[in-house]
C-alpha cells in the first residue's frame, strides 16, 4: 500500500500567511513588495489571475511618443499621410492635439498646392479693399458659333433652345481625342499706351466694415479638397436650384448670361454677380436678395461674361469691349477693344487677362497694367471659353477642339480634336483637370497629362486615342506636349521635361 500522502495542489509548507501592519510597515523597498504581491497573486485561483491580468495590461502600456517633447512628437506625426492623422487623432487626447496641428496640415495641404487665402485687412467703401474669390467657375457664353470646312457650328438660337438644366447621374467614362501637332499663329502684341478713362457711375455699392481676420483652418482646407475631389471622381454629386419669386426694383430687365458667386474675405459674406443682355453687371446680396451694386454704362451691348478676383470686376461683351471695373474706388480701370468681334470669355488672374472671341482669337495682357502680350491664333471657329491654371491656358472653340497653350510665351502645347461632337460652350481648368461643357448635351472631365478622364455621354466610354507623334517626338513630362529629340541621330528618351510646368 503506498504511504504517500496524496497530492492535493500544495502542502503546509506553501501555506501563505499575510504579514502583520507592522510587517507591512517595515517594508520599504520596492523589492519586498513585489515579492509581497507575488506572493498575493500566487495564492489566487487561475480565473482570478486572468481578471488581474486584463486589469493591468493598460498599466504596462506605455505612451513613447505621447511622452516625448513636443518637437519631436510632431516631427514624427509630420511624415503620416492625412488618413493616418485621423486615425490618430481618435488614440487619445494628447495625440488628438499632435495630430491636429495646423502646421502638420499646412505642409500637406502645401504638397497639393492647395493656400489658404488669408484677406487683407478692409474698412469701409472709401478704402481700397483686395478681394479674393475661393473659385473661378463662372461661364460665358457667346452668340453664335462659326461654320468652316463643311462642319456646322451651333448657332446662339440652337444653343439658347438646347441650354437646360442637366439631370441624370454621371456616368463612367474614359476621354476620348484626338492628338494633333502643335501649329498655330501666335502674334507678340506691342505695348501701346492706352490713357485710362476713369469715369464714376451712380451705383450703390456696399459699405463693409472691418471685422477680424479668419483663423486658419489647414485639416478643415484639406478634407474640404479631398471631399470635392472624390465627390467629382465618383460622379457623387446633389443637383440643387435656385428659384426665385418676382425682384427687387433694379433687378435685370432680360436675359442673363453669366454670372459668378464671389466671398468677400473680410466679412466671409458671399454675394453673386451677374451680367445681362440688358448692358449691365449687378452685384447680389445672397441673405436678402436684393441688388447692391449696378455697374452700367460700361458695355453698349450685352455683358457675356464676367470674371471676379482681387477686387476688380471683368467683363466682356459683344460690343468687342472687355471693361475692367475697380470694386474698391467704383470706378471703370481700362476699356479694352482689341478684338474685332463680340468677345465672348474673359478670365482673370494675379498676373494676367485672358480674352477670347468670335473673331477666332484669345488675348493675353498682363495685369495689372494690362499691356498687351499675345494673340493666340489656332481655332477655326469661335473661341467660346477660355481659363487658366498658373501658367498654362486652355480654350474651348465652336470648331469641337480644345487647345493647351504656355501662358508665358504663347506657344501652342497641345490640341484635341474632336473633344465634343458638337461645339464647345465652356471650359474650366484646374491642372492636370480640364472639365468642358458642349451643345452635344454632355461633359467632360480628363486628365492633360494621361488623357484619362469621364463623361457624361457613352460615346466616350473607353481608352482615350490619339494620333501617333511625329518621328522623333517624345513626350514632356511636365505638360504632355511633344518635342523634337535633341541633335541629329540622338536616340530620343522616351520622356523629358520642358520649361513648361503644369502644376498639380
Amino acid at each position: 500500500m503506498n504511504n504517500f500522502p496524496s497530492d492535493e495542489g500544495f502542502t503546509e509548507d506553501d501555506t501563505f500567511h499575510l504579514p502583520t501592519s507592522n510587517e507591512l510597515s517595515k517594508m520599504t523597498s520596492e523589492q519586498e513588495c513585489e515579492e509581497l504581491a507575488y506572493k498575493l497573486l500566487a495564492s489566487l485561483p487561475r480565473s482570478r489571475l486572468a481578471t488581474i491580468q486584463r486589469r493591468l495590461a493598460p498599466l504596462l502600456q506605455f505612451d513613447v511618443v505621447g511622452s516625448l517633447p513636443a518637437e519631436v512628437s510632431l516631427h514624427i506625426f509630420s511624415h503620416l499621410p492625412a488618413q493616418t492623422l485621423l486615425t490618430c487623432a481618435l488614440v487619445s487626447h494628447r495625440w488628438r492635439a499632435l495630430a491636429n496641428d495646423q502646421e502638420i496640415w499646412k505642409k500637406l495641404c502645401a504638397t497639393q498646392g492647395w493656400a489658404w487665402k488669408q484677406p487683407s485687412r478692409v474698412h469701409s467703401f472709401e478704402t481700397p479693399r483686395n478681394q479674393r474669390e475661393l473659385w473661378d467657375d463662372d461661364e460665358g457664353m457667346g452668340d453664335s458659333d462659326e461654320e468652316e470646312d463643311g462642319v456646322a457650328i451651333d448657332t446662339i438660337e440652337t444653343a439658347k433652345a438646347e441650354w437646360t438644366l442637366m439631370q441624370a447621374e454621371i456616368a463612367s467614362g474614359f476621354a476620348s481625342m484626338s492628338l494633333v501637332s502643335p501649329r498655330a499663329s501666335t502674334v507678340p502684341v506691342a505695348s501701346s499706351s492706352r490713357s485710362k478713362s476713369r469715369t464714376r457711375h451712380n451705383s450703390a455699392p456696399p459699405a463693409l466694415s472691418d471685422s477680424s481676420f479668419l483663423r486658419p483652418d489647414y485639416k478643415r482646407l484639406h478634407q474640404t479638397h479631398t471631399r470635392l475631389n472624390n465627390r467629382v471622381r465618383a460622379g457623387d454629386f446633389r443637383l440643387s436650384r435656385i428659384q426665385t419669386r418676382g425682384g427687387p426694383s433694379n433687378a435685370h430687365t432680360t436675359t442673363i448670361y453669366c454670372l459668378q458667386l464671389y466671398t468677400y474675405p473680410a466679412t466671409g459674406v458671399q454675394v453673386l454677380f451677374t451680367g445681362s443682355r440688358d448692358r449691365t453687371v449687378r452685384e447680389w446680396n445672397l441673405s436678402t436678395g436684393l441688388v447692391e451694386r449696378v455697374i452700367a454704362d460700361v458695355h453698349t451691348s450685352s455683358v457675356l461674361s464676367i470674371c471676379v478676383h482681387d477686387g476688380f470686376v471683368a467683363s466682356a461683351g459683344s460690343d468687342r469691349c472687355v471693361a475692367i471695373w475697380d470694386l474698391a474706388k467704383n470706378e471703370l480701370v481700362k476699356r479694352i477693344t482689341d478684338h474685332e468681334d463680340s468677345v465672348l470669355c474673359v478670365r482673370l488672374d494675379g498676373r494676367r487677362l485672358v480674352s477670347c472671341s468670335k473673331d477666332r482669337t484669345v488675348r493675353t495682357y498682363s495685369f495689372p497694367d494690362l499691356t498687351p502680350q499675345f494673340v493666340l491664333g489656332a481655332h477655326r471657329a469661335a473661341v467660346n471659353a477660355v481659363s487658366l491654371s498658373d501658367t498654362l491656358i486652355v480654350s474651348g472653340s465652336g470648331d469641337r477642339s480644345v487647345r493647351l497653350w504656355d501662358a508665358t510665351t504663347g506657344k501652342l502645347l497641345r490640341t484635341f480634336e474632336n473633344h465634343h461632337t458638337r461645339g464647345i460652350a465652356s471650359i474650366d481648368f484646374m491642372a492636370p483637370y480640364v472639365a468642358s461643357g458642349s451643345s452635344d448635351k454632355h461633359l467632360r472631365l480628363f486628365d492633360i497629362t494621361t488623357f484619362q478622364g469621364w463623361s457624361t455621354s457613352p460615346e466616350y466610354d473607353g481608352s482615350p486615342s490619339t494620333t501617333p507623334l511625329a518621328p522623333g517626338s517624345v513626350v514632356c513630362t511636365a505638360c504632355g506636349s511633344a518635342a523634337a529629340a535633341a541633335g541629329a541621330g540622338a536616340a530620343p528618351s522616351p520622356r523629358i521635361s520642358c520649361s513648361v510646368e503644369a502644376t498639380t
